[in-house]
C-alpha cells in the first residue's frame, strides 16, 4: 500500500511492526529531545523522525519517511548532523535504516496504528505511573559489573541477571531511579549512562546484550573513572538527587581502590559494595589490602556493604538491596563540601587598599566562590563589605546561580573609609548567618583585611564560632598576625592566611577551597 502510518515525535524504530514501513513524521518536534543512535545505520531504540531529521531525508517541516529494518551492530558511532547529536552505542540487538519514501501518499491514514497516541477517552489510568516509576526512589545509580577473569562468562551472566532484576525491582522511570552500567576490567567502559533509558524493559534489554571483557580487576581504577565522568548533567544526571554507585566485586580487585573510595566521596557518591565469593584464606595471600571493602564504601557503617555467597540463588537478596538503595536518608555522602556550604566574604574596604587592589580582593572571592555549587539546595555565598560602617552587599538567600552570584561580586562598588573589623564581624553573624543559622548548610565565614582594627575582634570572633560559624582569616600587607590569629578558628594555624601583597591572593585560592572541604569532612566523620 502507499498510504503512510502517522508517528509521533517519540516513535522509535523498535516501535514498528513491519520490515519495512512508511511512516509521516510530524512538523517542529523539538530537536533536543531526539534520541538517536549511530549514523546512516541506527540503532532501533532511536527515534525515527530524529534518526531520518539526522540522515537529511527531511527537514523539521516533517514528512514521509521509508523505514528498513537491519540486524543489529556494534559501536554505533556519535555523530552532529542537521542540528542533531546522535549518541555511541555500544551494541543494540536491531538497527533501521531511513531513506526517502517513492510517491508516497502523503495525507495519513491508519490512525488506530499502535504507535500513534492513544485517544484520550477510554484511557485507562494505569500506564501513565508506569511511566513516571517508583517516585519514592529516586536515585541516579551506576551499577558498576565485574567483567574480569576472575568472574568468567557464566559467572558474568548470573550476575546479569541479579542487576536485572535489581533494575526492574527499584522502579526505573522518568520520576524514579535512572540507572546506567560500567563494565570494570582492564579499562573500565561506559557501558550506558543514566539518560539513554527510562523504562525498566529497556534497561533490562540493554543489560542482557552486554558483552564479557575479561582482563584484571581494575575496580578502583573503575571506580574513580566511574565517580569522575558518569554523573555529569550532560550524561543526565539530576540535581539534588543522590548519586549511588553500586560496586559488584567476585573474588578482590586486582589494584588499589582507597583512593578511589575518596574521589568518589569528594564527588558526593555514595558507594555500595557488593562482594560475591569473599576471598578464601588460601587466596588473602593475593589481596593487595584485606579491607578493601571499608575503604571504598562510603562510610564504614555496615549499611554500604552487602555480601552473597554465590551468584547462584540470589532471588533473595533483591529486596534487601533494593531497600537498602531506595532508603534516601542514609544516603550520608551525598552532601559535599561543594554543595553544602554557606561561605561569606567580609572584605574590608578601607582607604588604604586603593581601587586596583580592591579589585584583587573581588577576583579573589570570585575565585573561591567558583569552586562550589551554588542553588537553592546547594552552596550559597554572601559578601558584606566593612569600613567603620557595613553594607551587606549581598546575602545568603539573594542569589542562587553561580553566574549571578559572580556578577553580583564584580558589580560591588569600593567603599573606603577605617577599620572596625570586631564590630563588622558581629554585624555578619548577627545579619547575615543569623538568618540561616538552623538551615543543612555548615557556615563559613571568611574574613579579609589589609590593616589593624580600630576595635577588638577576638570577642566577636569568639561569639561567631560559638554560633557554629568556622573563621578563616586572610591577611594581607599591614594586617597583623595577632589578629589574624585572634579571629581564627583551631587549630589556627591552618585557618590563617597572610600574603605582602595583593597580587598574593591569587595563590592562596586552592589553599582556603581546601581548608574549606577538610573542615567540612572532619565535621561529618
Amino acid at each position: 500500500s502507499l498510504a503512510s502510518t502517522a508517528v509521533t515525535c517519540f516513535t522509535r524504530g523498535l516501535d514498528l511492526k513491519k520490515e519495512t514501513e512508511d511512516v509521516l513524521c510530524p512538523a517542529n518536534c523539538p530537536l533536543w529531545q531526539f534520541y538517536v543512535f549511530g549514523d546512516g545505520v541506527y540503532a532501533s531504540l532511536s527515534s525515527v523522525c530524529g534518526a531520518a531529521i539526522h540522515r537529511g531525508v527531511i527537514t523539521n517541516a516533517g514528512g514521509a519517511v521509508r523505514v528498513q529494518t537491519l540486524p543489529g551492530q556494534e559501536n554505533y558511532p556519535a555523530v552532529k548532523a542537521n542540528g542533531i547529536q546522535s549518541q555511541v552505542l555500544t551494541r543494540w540487538a536491531s538497527s533501521f535504516s531511513v531513506t526517502r519514501t517513492r510517491n508516497a501518499v502523503l495525507e495519513a491514514v491508519g490512525q488506530s496504528v499502535s504507535t500513534a497516541r492513544p485517544s484520550t477517552g477510554k484511557r485507562p489510568k494505569k500506564p501513565l505511573d508506569k511511566k513516571a516509576g517508583n517516585k519514592d526512589c529516586k536515585a541516579d545509580i551506576a551499577f558498576l559489573i565485574d567483567g574480569s577473569y576472575n568472574i568468567g562468562q557464566r559467572r558474568f551472566n548470573l550476575q546479569k541477571n541479579f542487576v536485572g532484576k535489581v533494575a526492574v525491582m527499584l522502579g526505573i522511570g522518568t520520576e524514579g531511579p535512572h540507572v546506567g552500567v560500567v563494565q570494570a576490567s582492564e579499562h573500565p567502559k561506559i557501558e550506558f549512562y543514566l539518560k539513554n533509558f527510562t523504562a525498566a524493559k529497556e534497561v533490562l534489554f540493554a543489560i542482557k546484550e552486554l558483552g564479557f571483557r575479561g582482563g584484571n580487576s581494575n575496580t578502583g581504577k573503575a571506580l574513580k573513572h566511574t565517580a569522575q565522568k558518569f554523573f555529569s548533567l550532560e550524561n543526565g544526571a539530576r540535581k539534588g538527587i543522590p548519586k549511588i554507585i553500586v560496586v559488584f566485586l567476585d573474588g578482590w580487585p586486582s589494584d588499589d581502590i582507597e583512593e578511589a573510595g575518596i574521589v568518589a566521596r569528594e564527588f558526593g557518591v555514595n558507594v555500595f559494595i557488593v562482594s560475591v565469593a569473599k576471598p578464601t584464606t588460601e587466596e588473602l595471600g593475593m589481596v593487595q589490602d584485606i579491607g578493601f571493602v571499608d575503604k571504598a564504601v562510603c562510610r564504614n557503617n555496615g549499611f554500604f556493604s552487602y555480601q552473597m555467597p554465590t551468584w547462584f540463588g540470589t532471588t533473595k537478596y533483591v529486596k534487601p538491596l533494593v531497600q537498602k538503595l531506595c532508603s534516601h536518608e542514609q544516603m550520608l555522602c551525598s552532601k559535599t563540601c561543594y554543595n553544602s556550604v554557606n561561605i561569606g566574604f567580609l572584605i574590608d574596604g578601607s582607604s588604604s587598599i586603593g581601587d586596583s587592589n580592591f579589585r584583587l580582593v573581588l577576583e579573589f572571592i570570585s575565585n573561591v566562590a567558583k569552586a562550589f555549587e551554588i542553588s537553592d539546595i546547594g552552596s550559597k555565598i554572601a559578601v558584606v563589605q566593612f569600613t567603620y560602617d557595613q553594607r551587606t552587599e549581598f546575602s545568603f538567600t539573594d542569589y542562587t546561580t553561580k553566574e549571578k552570584v559572580l556578577s553580583a561580586i564584580r558589580n560591588i562598588r569600593y567603599m573606603s573609609g577605617g577599620t572596625a573589623t570586631g564590630d563588622a564581624i558581629s554585624f555578619t553573624t548577627r545579619n547575615v548567618f543569623g538568618p540561616v543559622k538552623d538551615g543543612p548548610n555548615k557556615n563559613f565565614l571568611v574574613v579579609l583585611t589589609d590593616g589593624q582594627s580600630y576595635d577588638d575582634v577576638r570577642g566577636p570572633a569568639a561569639a561567631s564560632q560559638k554560633a557554629g560559624i568556622t573563621v578563616f582569616s586572610v591577611g594581607v600587607a599591614w594586617a597583623p598576625l595577632d589578629d589574624l590569629k585572634d579571629m581564627a578558628s583551631e587549630p589556627r594555624e591552618s585557618h590563617t592566611f597572610f600574603t605582602r601583597e595583593f597580587t598574593g591572593l591569587e595563590q592562596m585560592v586552592p589553599d582556603v577551597i581546601r581548608g574549606i572541604c577538610k573542615d567540612f569532612l572532619d565535621s561529618k566523620q
